[in-house]
């Protein structure tokens, strides 16, 4: 028997082969929170009859369904490849570094069509028993990093999914020793595309990527479930730097709205040789928005710019990920 609480709670993932088709969940994740529930449309009849003065319960008609929500947690060293993949696009198989345990997965911007994932979400009951949610079809609409002074590296994501199927097997879950990305790791470069320099003062930084999708796509013949989300527009990629103004590096690029490259990354422990444990988001050009420095008292001024990330005209954004998982 599980905790009657949230202590109790589970959530795993795995890659489906067809879109809405249940597989074995592989990957159990350790998360923070999740919001993902399912979501019906009915319809009520509105038929008169002689002094019928209450709508009639059996003309009630269930004519859609599909869920939605959002999952919450922190980035660890193994097991996000999954999520990654879903959220980039491109079929990653890790590549062995060297000859010992370090894995290294590109994760390159490409459309997502064919990238499902099944969510099951154990939610226990008071009585210790553990209910099983599971979401098939389960596309990323976006995803946010996030990293700051002290903290942890975190990922917010947001779900849309084909349906909450409850008649499926809770699957055992079991975790592997995963620690997470933190700020002591956290490094911050800009500059000309693989020629970066550390950039200094730097606080906080977070990167959100957006895949915008259509979501209803709802017909005929398909019983009331939705086919595969499309790319209905282009990525949107946006983000923030928090910093202490110790220089106008940045500044000054918003000031001419000229291009640069940016690397956000963080490097943990050694896994073998010259391979550490590695998260990196790099983007080949951003462009900072607004928010240039201004003095708003005594303390340091800390300027918050933003930035929209942009197409180079050759490299495309990624997401590099270095663990000792084999496979995704």
């Amino acid at each position: 028997m599980a905790i009657g609480s949230g202590l109790g709670a589970q959530l795993s993932i795995g890659a489906e082969t067809t879109y809405g088709t249940y597989v074995a969940p592989s990957k159990h994740l350790e998360f923070t929170k999740e919001s993902l529930q399912l979501k019906k449309t009915t319809a009520q009849s509105a038929g008169i009859a002689s002094n019928r003065l209450l709508a009639l319960s059996s003309r009630r008609v269930l004519t859609q369904r599909q869920a939605s929500g959002s999952v919450d947690m922190e980035v660890t060293n193994k097991g996000m490849g999954l999520l990654l993949q879903a959220l980039m696009g491109t079929t990653v198989t890790p590549v062995q570094q060297g000859a010992g345990p370090a894995y290294l997965q590109t994760h390159t911007l490409a459309d997502t069509a064919g990238k499902s994932l099944v969510i099951q979400v154990g939610v226990p009951l008071t009585t210790g028993s553990v209910t099983d949610k599971t979401f098939v079809g389960c596309k990323i609409i976006s995803a946010e990093f996030s990293c700051e002074v002290g903290g942890m590296l975190t990922l917010s994501l947001e779900i849309d999914a084909k349906d909450c199927d409850e008649t499926q097997t809770l699957v055992v879950a079991s975790y592997s020793n995963m620690a997470p990305f933190h700020f002591a790791q956290m490094a911050l470069k800009t500059g000309v595309f693989a020629s970066e320099a550390a950039r200094d003062g730097i606080r906080k930084v977070s990167v959100k990527i957006e895949r915008p999708q259509a979501t209803e796509r709802f017909y005929a013949n398909q019983a009331g479930l939705k086919k595969e989300p499309i790319s209905n527009d282009q990525v949107k990629i946006t983000g923030s730097i928090e910093m202490d103004y110790v220089d106008t590096t940045l500044d000054d690029l918003h000031s001419s709205d000229a291009a640069t490259s940016l690397i956000w990354e963080f490097v943990g422990p050694n896994i073998a040789t010259t391979f550490y444990e590695t998260f990196r988001v790099k983007l080949p050009a951003i462009r900072f928005d607004d928010a240039p420095p201004t003095v708003e008292g005594f303390d340091v001024v800390k300027p918050t710019l933003s930035f929209t990330g942009l197409y180079d005209g050759t490299n495309q954004p990624v997401i590099e990920y270095i663990s000792t998982d084999i496979t995704l």
